[in-house]
């Protein structure tokens, strides 16, 4: 017998009470479950090997009741978000793990395979395994404001307790590809209510004041055959199923840049093989590819990321007290440019405060002032804001060409030209205004906080508030303090930043921070290797093994040469000649040359020609597997230095920074435990940057 008992679980109960449905148009009883594990909405219900026997008990006892029928919900707002994923990471055979995936299908079978008819009332989150119960049950309701959706692939996992194989025979393969995959590699996209409904996955969606009233009802109506639910058979439409999986393939292909990552893949084969496979064939095709996923370091290397971002999503490291924090009434943001205009929205649609921006003269003004409003109203066409809503918030922007509106600001974020000089001009004039509490913020990537704050009365209130393009939607925001910097101008910005709903990392105030520093070497030694001779297009996928979500030149179109440059040079002339200035890139600058790819007629991807014009002709030029271990030795020598000169306290805080600031893959479970398993941190700095077993499969 295989041991999966896991003694830290928090075990969800499986409550069973007979419900009288005449009540609701039908003679007899249904046998109701409800999952509860005693906490509070904020741990949802979970299945560890202890639930799933607690859960098999109670249809036990229900198909042994003298109800007609079975139903399954949940303690208020959760029905269940799955397998307890604190648990996989401490099997260490391959056994322990395919009993795993047994159990989980031995149980909820039972509700797919019952005499009795079996219904699940989706109340509130259902995710991985608790929606896959759901899908065992001949019938689903679904609370309107609850989220559904299987998240497996994003994890580094597959739906294997029969979402794999149940999905595509219920609701098609087209369908089926987006829940498991595209929604998955989406970030992570979760279903809302009428998504569920429309693709078929639940057949009745109801209003949480009233949910399980009229899920009995429901359930009463199919009992009494005044409600008949049809389900079509997909298996035939062999056409359907090849378009289908091409399209998952193409959706891995763009988001990891060419490398086929095991999880998708198996996700993949599971869905083509449900047109053929039995239930208990794709059950058992499922159980050998959860057993094979969970016994791979990219799963643990998942799980590290997984769990990394959710701690630092809730606490920063080395943060002063919040009750330090100063009220923030109003803001005032430095510029009207595009990442200003992005600055000044998301401050807006947040902190519902009072937001004034400033520019050089009113034409930039008002064309900050216009694409604030245009999103606003963007907002309200896609229903996320009501028009009152949207007109509260344009009532609270406004522009100036003048500083004076400053005045009563009480924190104030510049992200005007990246020059030192223009600055610390700007700071001082902004000291004269504004009071001696308000904060003066800069979302400078690479120039010295200290330096911006020299001259001033009060350098305490200065502090780095950098955020990532685009603002919204990019997650982290590196706090860089200085060493003038106070707690309570600390407290505040982090208050902002936990307001804007951003993962923060206290920063020291060193040359780019983290992320753009890494970044920076990285992409350095790339284009080293093009100008010492080696081809771009060798040069470009050497890090297509890694399943980065673009590549190195693509990544420059992105940035943008001139903004690339800028910061090689602020490193180059603080750190010295390891942020080697690129000939290739000077030109680009000079040249106006923006990107070096471009499309063609047909929206093909090729290499831009005046691009090409201007790269170095070396005559030195290496493989591609060369330049990948040159790329990656760089980065563990720039992240050990990092850590010694106290940049971030933690080897974490680097991998947060990475994953989160620039799409560092989540299967490679952050940079440094990715160098660590290839080696490579020993290699180069003699030591490993996270003990042995961290994001990887446990030391036997």
């Amino acid at each position: 017998m295989v041991n999966i008992t896991n003694p830290d679980e928090v075990v969800t109960q499986a409550l069973l009470r007979l419900v009288d449905l005449t009540p609701f148009g039908h003679k007899g009883s249904l046998a109701l479950i409800t999952l509860d594990n005693g906490l509070d909405h904020t741990r949802p219900n979970t299945f560890g090997p202890t639930s799933l026997e607690k859960l098999n008990e109670a249809i036990t006892a229900a198909q042994d009741s003298a109800a007609e029928a079975i139903a399954i919900t949940g303690k208020p707002f959760i029905f269940a978000a799955g397998a307890d994923l604190s648990a996989l990471s401490m099997l260490s055979q391959r056994e322990q793990a395919l009993a795993v995936g047994k159990l989980g299908h031995d149980v909820f079978r039972r509700l797919g395979e019952s005499r009795k008819p079996t219904f699940a009332f989706i109340n509130g989150l259902a995710l991985g395994g608790g929606l896959e119960v759901g899908l065992h049950c001949h019938y689903r309701t679904l609370s309107a404001t609850a989220f559904t959706g299987l998240p497996e692939v994003f994890l580094g996992l597959v739906p294997g307790w029969g979402g794999a194989t149940i999905l595509p025979k219920l609701i098609g393969p087209t369908n089926a590809v987006q829940v498991i995959m595209l929604n998955a590699l989406n970030n992570n996209t979760m279903m809302k209510s009428k998504d569920a409904l429309s693709l078929g996955v639940v057949d009745a969606v109801f209003a949480p004041s009233d949910f399980l009233e009229n899920s009995m009802a429901f359930a009463a109506q199919v009992l009494s055959g005044k409600k008949i639910v049809e389900r079509k058979d997909f298996t035939k439409e062999s056409e359907s199923w090849n378009s289908a999986i091409a399209t998952g393939r193409a959706a891995m292909v763009k988001k990891y840049g060419g490398a086929e990552l095991p999880s998708p893949m198996k996700a993949l084969d599971l869905i083509a093989a449900a047109q053929t496979n039995s239930l208990s064939q794709g059950f058992d095709a499922e159980d050998q590819a959860l057993a094979d996923l969970t016994m791979s370091n990219a799963l643990r290397a998942s799980l590290y990321s997984f769990n990394l971002i959710a701690k630092k999503r809730k606490k920063v490291e080395g943060a002063p007290k919040p009750a330090l924090a100063r009220k923030v009434t109003k803001v005032g943001v430095v510029g009207a440019g595009l990442m200003a205009s992005q600055l000044a929205l998301i401050i807006l649609r947040n902190l519902k405060v009072p937001v004034v921006i400033t520019d050089l003269d009113q034409e930039r003004v008002d064309k900050g002032i216009a694409y604030i409003h245009s999103e606003i109203n963007k907002m309200v066409e896609k229903r996320r804001l009501t028009e009152e809503a949207a007109a509260r918030l344009v009532s609270l922007v406004s522009g100036s060409t003048s500083k004076s509106a400053y005045a009563d600001c009480n924190f104030i974020i510049e992200a005007i030209f990246e020059e030192l000089s223009l600055k610390q001009k700007l700071f001082a004039e902004l000291e004269g205004i504004v009071s001696e509490e308000c904060v003066l913020a800069t979302n400078t990537s690479s120039l010295s906080v200290e330096k911006m704050s020299t001259g001033l009365k009060h350098p305490e209130r200065v502090i780095g508030f950098h955020f990532f393009n685009p603002v919204a939607l990019m997650p982290l925001l590196e706090v860089a303090r200085t060493p003038q910097t106070d707690d309570a101008t600390t407290a505040t910005a982090i208050s902002i930043g936990k307001e804007l709903k951003k993962t923060m990392v206290i920063v020291k105030d060193a040359p780019a921070f983290v992320v753009n520093r890494l970044l920076t070497r990285f992409m350095g030694e790339i284009t080293d290797a093009i100008d010492e001779g080696t081809p771009y297009d060798v040069a470009d996928i050497a890090m297509k093994p890694l399943g980065l979500p673009m590549t190195s030149l693509e990544l420059l179109g992105l940035v943008g040469p001139g903004v690339a440059l800028h910061v090689a040079e602020t490193l180059h002339h603080n750190l010295g000649e390891r942020y080697r200035i690129s000939p290739t890139m000077k030109r680009f600058v000079e040249k106006g040359v923006r990107t070096f790819y471009i499309k063609d007629s047909d929206g093909k991807r090729i290499p831009n020609p005046d691009a090409l014009a201007l790269v170095e002709k070396g005559s030195t030029p290496s493989t591609a597997e060369e330049v990948r271990i040159r790329a990656l030795k760089a980065l563990a020598q720039e992240a050990r230095m990092m850590l010694d000169e106290g940049v971030v306290s933690t080897p974490a805080e680097i991998d947060i920074c990475m994953l989160l600031g620039s799409g560092w893959p989540m299967h490679l479970g952050g940079i440094l435990p990715y160098l660590d398993r290839e080696g490579l941190s020993e290699e180069v700095t003699g030591q490993r940057f996270h003990p042995a077993g961290v994001a990887s499969l446990p030391q036997t």
